[in-house]
């Protein structure tokens, strides 16, 4: 007996070494399922006006390959971010409110202290994930050396400012040095994506920061476009067109993406599509206006699309829950197999991926341009704006969705008078 077993065992390492040595060493190695790869798509100003799916605004972009990030899962319709891209980004990166960090508009600099998202992920599950960073960056001021892979990001290609003066001419920073361009952003953006998902051999994290559709305005390339025969942005002529040209032309490099990564990589994929900030002052649509778009505290400034999809999201439609920028820290690194729900100012909602229930009461925004130092806080009803100067606003957003009516120019009912008390005595908790 003890010879037949010593026979089987020998033969069982034979054939173990056996297999082990047909392996091909570039072979890829395909995440199991409880290690889904996660897809962060940024775009760059893009506000509810300018994309299917939602009511504000009636010029909508050909975006077949987004409608179909948004008809597979979920539509978020309470989702905050702040009111430039710097603090969205930032909030994003470390679950944390813009006045914790210092980063509260566009331009400021995260602090290397801080400790990032994918930092986060690689120490809290034994370096399963690796991450990357491709396209724009952004936290690191008007400092074009910036490395933003010291961040515990394995991989970073992009641009390290906030925008380019030509999306055919421009600088690209990789591994320490910066490269002229003279291919169009959206374009490189994609072909790094592509290359870099398929060399993975393990679950991946790709934050994909395309920086369109961001002015200036422009003319895409003809093929990744609907929106005709477009001459040369100039002062003057409606930039609507080029803005939407932009959306599309982004849309077809997200489809580009999704047919090169293998099937089995993407069956195992979850996909977050958001808008960083509400659309540019020269572009946005009714209900918004200049005034009430990127740059403000208004709904048409920081109530974001937000679109999720793929692996383990079974849930359809659309979900009204009060979601902000910094709870995407806790869901994602949920989504990666950490154990913990809540963290910093991130809640996950990594449960509403497959169930309806309630994650916040109240969400919170803020900005400080230099000139104006302003926070927002709502519930589920009524929201309210206080200004460091003293000035504040109130509006009920069940019954005033765009905020034309500030209710403290009127006398406030005991039932108003209760909610702002309520609003306060929250704004107080969280800033301090």
């Amino acid at each position: 007996m003890k010879k037949i077993n010593i026979i089987v065992i020998l033969a069982t390492i034979i054939l173990v070494s056996f297999l082990s040595s047909c392996k091909d060493d570039n072979e890829v190695i395909t995440p199991t399922v409880e290690s889904p790869n996660i897809l962060l798509i940024i775009a760059d100003d893009l506000g509810k006006d300018a994309i299917n799916g939602y009511s504000e605004g009636s010029i909508k972009p050909n975006t077949p390959n987004i409608d179909a990030i948004r008809n597979g899962g979920i539509t978020f319709n309470n989702f905050w971010v702040y009111p430039t891209c710097t603090p969205t980004r930032a909030s994003i990166i470390t679950g944390k409110y813009g006045y914790r960090t210092g980063v509260k508009w566009a331009s400021d600099e995260l602090p290397s202290s801080e400790k990032t998202l994918q930092k986060y992920i690689r120490d809290e599950t034994n370096d399963k994930y690796t991450s990357a960073i491709i396209g724009k960056w952004h936290l690191s001021g008007n400092n074009s050396t910036a490395d933003p892979e010291s961040f515990g990001i394995d991989y970073y290609s992009g641009l390290i400012r906030g925008t380019v003066n030509d999306y055919y001419n421009w600088q690209l920073t990789e591994d320490g040095s910066t490269n002229l361009q003279t291919e169009y952003t959206s374009e490189v953006f994609t072909d790094l994506s592509v290359d870099w998902v398929n060399e993975q051999s393990k679950p991946w994290f790709l934050w994909l920061a395309y920086n369109s559709p961001h002015t200036p305005f422009h003319v895409p390339p003809t093929e990744m476009h609907s929106q005709g025969s477009l001459t040369e942005y100039v002062e003057g002529v409606d930039p609507i067109p080029y803005y939407m040209a932009a959306i599309e032309a982004m849309d077809f490099q997200i489809g580009r993406l999704m047919d090169n990564i293998p099937s089995s990589e993407k069956e195992n994929t979850v996909i977050i599509f958001l808008g960083d900030n509400g659309t540019p002052v020269d572009v946005p649509q009714s209900p918004y206006s200049s005034g009430t778009a990127k740059g403000s505290l208004y709904q048409g400034g920081i109530n974001v699309p937000m679109f999720i999809s793929g692996k383990d999201v079974s849930r359809t439609g659309t979900d009204d829950n009060l979601i902000t920028s910094t709870d995407l820290f806790a869901t994602i690194g949920e989504i990666a197999g950490i154990n913990i729900s809540e963290i910093n100012d991130s809640k996950s909602f990594k449960s509403l991926l497959s169930q309806s229930t309630a994650i916040r009461n109240y969400q919170y925004s803020e900005m400080d341009n230099g000139n104006n130092d302003v926070w927002t806080i709502r519930n589920n009803k009524y929201k309210l704006v206080v200004n460091s100067n003293g000035n504040e606003e109130m509006y009920d957003l069940i019954n005033d969705s765009y905020e034309q009516n500030n209710l403290l120019n009127n006398t406030l009912t005991s039932d108003e008078s209760n909610e702002k008390l309520d609003l306060e005595s929250e704004l107080l908790k969280i800033r301090n």
